[in-house]
């Protein structure tokens, strides 16, 4: 049997760099990104796009 997946897929939440405390929660896969992540999304709090950063 295959294991769920919470060791290779974790639940990351991924805050605002522009101190909004607005946060995104997603899944990422460890072995393709064992870095953390950092994506821009839109921060609706500012109405625009900033960077998002893994948050541990």
């Amino acid at each position: 049997m295959a294991k769920k997946g919470s060791e290779v897929r974790p639940i990351i939440k991924l805050r605002s760099s522009a101190g909004t405390g607005y946060t995104y929660v997603t899944k990422k896969n460890r072995r393709n990104d064992p870095d953390r992540l950092v994506l821009r999304k839109y921060d609706p709090v500012v109405r625009r796009h900033v960077e998002f950063k893994e948050q541990r």
